[in-house]
C-alpha cells in the first residue's frame, strides 16, 4: 500500500469525534497525517494546529468541517494542490467541490474511515 500524505481539516482531540478516529486509522495504515482544528492539541503522534500549516505534497484533504466553516480554507486548500478532497458525511459542500474540480482536484463524498477499512483509500 502506498502511503498518502493527508490533511485532516476539523481535527479534534475528542476520541468520540470522527476526525479523531480518522487520524488514528490513517496512522495505523501508515499514512503521513497533518491536522488542523479549532483548538491546538495532539492525537497520538499528530499535532493539531489551530492555524494554517505550510505543507508540501498533500495527497488528500479529508474534511470534517461543515460547509459554512470551510469558507476560510478555500484558498488554502487550493494552494496545497491536493490530488483529492474527501467530504465526509456532514461536510458536503457543492461550492468548494466545484472550485476543486475546476482546479483539477478529485472530489469524493465518502467516509474516510469506511474507505480505509475497505481498502479504497
Amino acid at each position: 500500500m502506498e502511503s498518502k500524505s493527508t490533511l485532516v481539516l476539523g481535527a479534534s482531540e475528542n476520541p468520540d469525534r470522527y476526525s479523531n478516529m480518522a487520524i488514528k486509522a490513517l496512522l495505523e495504515k501508515g499514512h503521513t497525517v497533518f491536522a488542523i482544528g479549532n483548538r491546538a492539541g495532539k492525537v497520538g503522534s499528530v499535532t493539531i494546529a489551530n492555524s494554517l500549516l505550510p505543507l508540501d505534497h498533500v495527497d488528500t484533504v479529508t474534511m470534517y468541517l461543515g460547509a459554512r466553516n470551510q469558507l476560510p480554507y478555500y484558498e488554502y486548500i487550493q494552494s496545497l494542490k491536493p490530488r483529492r478532497i474527501i467530504f465526509n458525511p456532514g461536510a458536503e459542500n457543492d461550492d468548494l467541490a466545484q472550485i476543486a474540480e475546476k482546479n483539477g482536484i478529485d472530489v469524493w463524498e465518502a467516509c474516510t474511515l469506511v474507505m480505509l477499512r475497505t481498502g479504497q483509500y
